[in-house]
Parts: C-alpha cells; sequence; structure tokens
C-alpha cells in the first residue's frame, strides 16, 4: 500500500510539473518560420507549428518578431522580448465607449503621444483630421502626405494622405495607421475611421460600444 502511495505521489508530482505555467518566454533568435525561445531557462528552437515540451507553441517567425500560442493565448515577440512574471498569457485590451445624448460615440486618446478627442464613424475610410490639428502634432503632412481627394458632406476637398506612428484609445495603441488631412477647420472633431476600427473587434453591450483587440 505504502508503495502505491508513493508511485501515485510520483506520478501527481510528474503531472503537475508537465501543467506548472512557464514563467518567463524569452526570445534568443529570430529566423523565417523558426525561433529560438528560452522558456524557464532552457533554450528551444521552434520551427512554425512546433509545440515545446513547455507547451509553447510556434505559430510564425521572420527575423524581426515571432507569434507564439500558450495557454490558449497568443503574443508577439520580438528580438530579446520576454513574457514572464508567472506567465497567465496576454490580458484582453478593451475600451468601452457611451453614447452621447445625441447617440454619438465621442471619446478621448492620442496620436503620436499628444491627447485628442475622436468620433467614432464606421463609414470614414481612414482616421481624419483637419490641418489645424496636423500642425499641432507637428504632422508635415504637405511635405511627407500625399495629395489627393476626398468627397465629403460639402462637396469635394483636398485632402494629403499620410501615416499615423501611433493611435491610442484606453489600453489598445495600434502603429503605423493610414490617416486624411483635410485643408481647414474640417473635421472640428477627428474621425476615428476604420483605417483604425477594422483591426479590432467592435460590440454593442447596454448601448455602449467596446472596442476590443483581436488578440
Amino acid at each position: 500500500m505504502r508503495n502505491t502511495l508513493l508511485g501515485l505521489g510520483c506520478v501527481l508530482g510528474l503531472l503537475a510539473s508537465a501543467v506548472a505555467a512557464a514563467e518567463r518566454i524569452d526570445a534568443r533568435g529570430l529566423f523565417k518560420d523558426r525561433a529560438i525561445l528560452e522558456i524557464d531557462g532552457k533554450q528551444r528552437l521552434l520551427r512554425a507549428g512546433q509545440t515545446s515540451p513547455e507547451g509553447v507553441r510556434l505559430i510564425e517567425a521572420t527575423s524581426e518578431q515571432a507569434v507564439i500560442e500558450y495557454q490558449g493565448q497568443r503574443s508577439t515577440l520580438k528580438l530579446g522580448g520576454r513574457i514572464g512574471g508567472s506567465y497567465a498569457g496576454p490580458r484582453s485590451k478593451s475600451y468601452r465607449i457611451v453614447p452621447t445624448g445625441n447617440g454619438m460615440f465621442v471619446t478621448t486618446g492620442s496620436v503620436n503621444g499628444f491627447p485628442m478627442q475622436f468620433l467614432v464613424d464606421t463609414g470614414a475610410t481612414l482616421v481624419s483630421m483637419n490641418s489645424v490639428q496636423a500642425k499641432r502634432l507637428g504632422i508635415s503632412y504637405r511635405l511627407d502626405g500625399r495629395e489627393s481627394r476626398s468627397r465629403t458632406a460639402s462637396g469635394i476637398s483636398k485632402i494629403w494622405l499620410v501615416q499615423l506612428d501611433r493611435v491610442k484609445v484606453g489600453e489598445i495603441e495600434l502603429s503605423n495607421v493610414a490617416a486624411a488631412v483635410h485643408e481647414g477647420r474640417f473635421p472640428e472633431i477627428t474621425l476615428l475611421g476604420m483605417s483604425f476600427l477594422s483591426q479590432l473587434e467592435m460590440t454593442r453591450s447596454a448601448g455602449a460600444l467596446v472596442l476590443e483587440r483581436k488578440y
């Protein structure tokens, strides 16, 4: 009986070890379709689609980053990047916007680190701002942008197509977001268009609009 209990204790110990959560995952080397990951101090060379003994699966990799899956959650690691401290997968980043009295979804955020007020507009192809706001942000739209035309409620207007380094709402931040700068003071509030929104999940909950990172 004693030997049986000892044997059972060893089995349970091995099972506990097998399912224990990885404490730290580091990216030590990145290549096309391969990555060297250090998982709790042990180096693992994984090819895309392979899973380590710790349960870390490499989804894809380039020389710049690797996408891994662990405990049902996906994360992106850059060279030297780390997921650590009792890893429990990335938290789902979501942001809730309550409508104004006229049913519009207006919120605050930032562009390139500068505070900005946004009007959520699923009818706008791009994040759109007026030239006054662009100048305040230090965006050289005439020099760096590409001139184009846009159809608005008041007719055809001249715009400049630019790339915004960062657009952030709540804890959701996206990089390299396509945008349009309109000459003059229209639109009065920067439109949070589909170049940002299409990269998120949008749902309605109790009248509010919920924006959430896909993963």
